[in-house]
């Protein structure tokens, strides 16, 4: 397929959507995570369990939610409990398969960032914060990762390590007593990496359509490694783009966007 067909957002959004399989339960950040994981609802992936953080139990909103609050997510729900119960139940009793989580920064060991950039007294730019994240990165039986690859956002190191993904890398995790087996792929606007399976640390496993090598060296922070049998990610297809758009689209009308883009 042409890469002009489609964005380089809708390219990550499809690939991210496609990792999430069919019956799992999925522990939702609202944003790029939250339209991808209902991509995959409405696509290849009809019976699984979207949580988000408010307490709604197998959302299935008709739009993009713009909160963990946002009204579609209570009312299309099979149920909704109380916040603590989603952390105590279902997140640190084992019943969550995917936390499917954004970032401002990311590092080599998947470590992410979402508190500040620069020194944390003084900030020059404050971020939306940890929220559920360190819980969902620590006790998920596995982690998805979403965010859009530049040099700053994959960065040599971070300014504030918000959850600990690999932490610096081979049996640090497991040895730091953090449950769960951590992030299992990051997915960008430009590639999918995944750690190394000994000494964790991200390689790009799969080049998104029409980039280059050089590309991805140029948008990332550290000394980027590939894997030996790296390929391109398959194109997106075009049920998948009209799923997409048409989500997109209806989110707009909702909320009174008609004429802005998606």
């Amino acid at each position: 397929m042409n890469t002009a067909l489609y964005s380089s957002q809708e390219m990550m959004t499809i690939a991210a959507a496609r990792m999430l399989r069919n019956g799992a339960v999925c522990f939702v950040g609202i944003g790029l995570p939250s339209t991808a994981a209902n991509l995959a609802r409405l696509t290849h992936a009809p019976d699984v369990v979207l949580i988000y953080e408010s307490g709604p139990i197998g959302a299935r909103p008709p739009i993009l939610p713009l909160s963990i609050g946002d009204s579609h997510l209570a009312e299309t729900a099979e149920t909704v409990v109380s916040t603590p119960e989603v952390f105590r139940y279902w997140l640190q009793g084992g019943h969550v398969d995917v936390g499917f989580l954004g970032a401002a920064q990311i590092d080599r060991f998947a470590n992410i960032n979402t508190t500040v950039i620069g020194d944390y007294a003084h900030p020059r730019v404050r971020l939306p914060g940890a929220g559920g994240a360190p819980e969902i990165n620590s006790n998920a039986k596995e982690v998805l990762l979403m965010l859009r690859q530049t040099s700053k956002t994959f960065a040599q190191k971070l300014d504030f390590i918000t959850s600990a993904g690999f932490l610096t890398g081979g049996d640090s995790r497991r040895r730091a007593g953090i449950s769960g087996s951590g992030p299992s792929a990051v997915i960008s606007d430009l590639c999918i990496l995944r750690p190394h399976p000994v000494d964790r640390e991200l390689q790009v496993v799969s080049l998104h359509p029409g980039v280059t090598r050089e590309c991805i060296v140029e948008n990332t922070g550290w000394p980027v490694r590939f894997a030996q049998d790296c390929c391109e990610t398959p194109a997106p297809g075009a049920h998948e783009l009209e799923i997409l758009r048409d989500l997109h689209a209806r989110t707009l009308v909702q909320n009174g966007c008609v004429g802005e883009t998606a």
